[in-house]
């Protein structure tokens, strides 16, 4: 494994910071194919850095007993954003934007601005395939799912189908996708899969499990490793677009109290959870599935005001190739 540093800088107290990015080569000589693992553009987004461990410590593993196994290449940039991990905080610390809507356009020349561009950089010059890895806010518990922006589909879902996500769900365009890295790298024609699973500042390790095999299984059709053993076969996920995902929001401020998982099955009008006046404890609005579909997103945060999202469904799945 080689170890670069593809950028560093100097914090205003005078701290050296570098942003890793880790390599393992192939046997092959050029042209081979390279895929990118990308973790920590939000620095409360936790699973991704634990997902680039577990990669990292297979793949070394890996490479000590079968180097043969690498027919190509993968680069894993495992905490992009130090500073801000380090705080648990979403934005970067002291200017206080979001790394992951500063490309694509006129962002200034900002040191966030230019390290986002360093990495969009050296993404293009370093990687066929890229899997950005995300999770959600703390108010939402989401499945391992891979999100796509229409447009982009028919070039991604051959690949997201090997990843071992619960899900495929594809976004119409929206102008605030277009200063992502994902949206730039796709733009750019790197394949670019974004990956979201469970909350911030969580890990859960049963979907950390999951997307470790899925992503084996991606460097293992892609071609990019070929080892004695093929990774454990996975789970082809359900294809959703947004005119089949059904989401419920809460009609009240008050607490929300979930009565049921993540991950489930559920039928039209069965009982999800209610919001409860915490006041005079009495029940302000009963949550009830208003199609029958798999649920995918579950209410972390209890606490609740009008419109506030509660749980989305995925109604049915369809053929999106």
């Amino acid at each position: 494994m080689e170890r670069q540093a593809i950028v560093s800088y100097q914090t205003p107290s005078g701290q050296t910071v570098k942003i890793i990015k880790h390599s393992f080569l192939s046997i092959r000589r050029w042209p081979v194919k390279r895929v990118a693992f990308v973790a920590g553009l939000h620095g409360n987004e936790l699973e991704g850095i634990y997902l680039c461990h577990l990669l990292t410590r297979h793949l070394r593993g890996l490479q000590a007993s079968q180097p043969e196994a690498f027919k190509g290449e993968v680069h894993i940039y495992p905490a992009i954003n130090p500073q801000a991990i380090a705080t648990g905080n979403r934005l970067w610390p002291f200017f206080s934007v979001d790394m992951n809507r500063l490309l694509g356009g006129e962002n200034g020349k900002s040191l966030p601005a230019q390290i986002a561009g360093a990495l969009l950089d050296d993404l293009k010059s370093s990687a066929n395939i890229v899997v950005d890895f995300h999770a959600s806010n703390l108010h939402l518990n989401e499945v391992p799912q891979i999100r796509i922006i229409d447009g982009f589909h028919k070039k991604l879902i051959p690949l997201a189908v090997h990843c071992n996500t619960d899900l495929v769900w594809v976004h119409p365009p929206s102008p605030v996708f277009e200063s992502t890295l994902g949206y730039n790298l796709n733009r750019a024609k790197v394949r670019a899969l974004i990956v979201e699973s469970g909350t911030c500042l969580r890990l859960n390790c049963d979907f950390a499990n999951s997307l470790f095999n899925g992503m084996l299984n991606l460097l293992y059709q892609t071609g990019v490793l070929v080892p004695a053993e093929p990774p454990p076969p996975v789970e082809h996920p359900l294809m959703v677009q947004p005119s089949q995902v059904a989401l419920l929001q809460s009609a009240h401020a008050g607490l929300f109290v979930g009565h049921t998982k993540l991950r489930q099955h559920v039928r039209k009008g069965d009982t999800l959870g209610e919001v409860i006046d915490p006041a005079d404890g009495g029940l302000l609005q009963k949550v009830t599935a208003p199609e029958t579909g798999f649920l995918f997103t579950l209410r972390e945060h209890p606490l609740v005001y009008p419109g506030s999202p509660l749980a989305r469904i995925a109604i049915k799945e369809t053929d999106l190739l």
